[in-house]
């Protein structure tokens, strides 16, 4: 928790996305890895006028996804590229990266070379059936691939119950029991998220979950200006769908509205 509030010093931290459009080699990849970076330093300028308290860099348009086995080192290589360029534009602003799907030893390299602060992670406990397929448990060699390539000083919060999966196989485990799981195999904080990208979080998970471990709880989808009262519980929102036009997740961010979420979230944390 220590160095969790050492990175995140608000409670009801706000963690603002920035999805980097399609990557070479992916479907829908448009010809021009300067526009990737033009377009998420643009975004990353936003919310450092916003005031987020955190930024957090994703291959969100990278359909149809791909499992780690799969991804390539241009994946690596991209990210690496426009995660360098937006570091520039918030250097003083804590910022993470995930790489979709799985990526995790992936994100956890990139972290390191360029500084980050956190990733986000899935399958660290138990394992689920996402619609790219089988994720499997990666705690253990995740955080002993962090200690050889000395990156201890990345967080890893990690995806519990993840949504756009089927947890079947883990049915008789419940959200609590898996948080504390993630905690026993020493993830930094767990991600709790609603059933797909904008879902909003049950409520009462939320609450249990934040009651049971002493690892940090975060929102990880569903939170809006409408109803961020819901969630005081946790100690940190990620809001990506939210902030860009119409509520959707493949537009582009929409500034007003991460404006109007911040001055709603730091008059929030005066009465909390």
């Amino acid at each position: 928790m220590n160095k969790f509030r050492s990175i995140f010093t608000h409670k009801n931290s706000v963690i603002g996305m920035i999805h980097v459009g399609a990557l070479p080699g992916t479907p829908r990849y448009q010809g021009s890895i300067q526009r990737l970076v033009e377009n998420a330093c643009q975004e990353a300028n936003i919310y450092k006028n916003s005031g987020v308290d955190a930024v957090m860099i994703e291959n969100m348009h990278d359909i149809p996804y791909v499992r780690s086995k799969e991804l390539g080192p241009e994946i690596v290589s991209a990210m690496t590229r426009v995660t360098t360029e937006v570091k520039k534009v918030i250097p003083h602003i804590p910022c993470g990266i995930q790489i979709l799907a799985g990526g995790n030893k992936e994100a956890l390299s990139i972290a390191k070379a360029c500084d980050l602060q956190f990733i986000r992670v899935e399958g660290f406990v138990f394992s689920h059936i996402g619609d790219e397929g089988f994720i499997d448990a990666s705690a253990g060699s995740l955080l002993r691939y962090r200690r050889f390539i000395d990156a201890e000083s990345v967080l890893i919060f990690s995806d519990i119950k993840k949504k756009h999966s089927s947890h079947q196989i883990t049915s008789d485990i419940n959200i609590v029991e898996t948080a504390l799981a993630a905690q026993f195999f020493l993830s930094d904080a767990v991600v709790i998220s609603g059933s797909t990208t904008g879902s909003p979080v049950n409520q009462d998970e939320l609450k249990e979950t934040k009651s049971a471990v002493e690892i940090p709880v975060i929102v990880g989808s569903g939170v809006t200006i409408n109803n961020m009262e819901c969630y005081v519980e946790a100690d940190a929102f990620i809001v990506g769908s939210h902030f860009k036009k119409y509520g959707k997740w493949e537009n582009d961010i929409f500034e007003e509205n991460v404006k109007l979420f911040m001055e709603k979230i730091n008059n929030l944390r005066k009465t909390t």
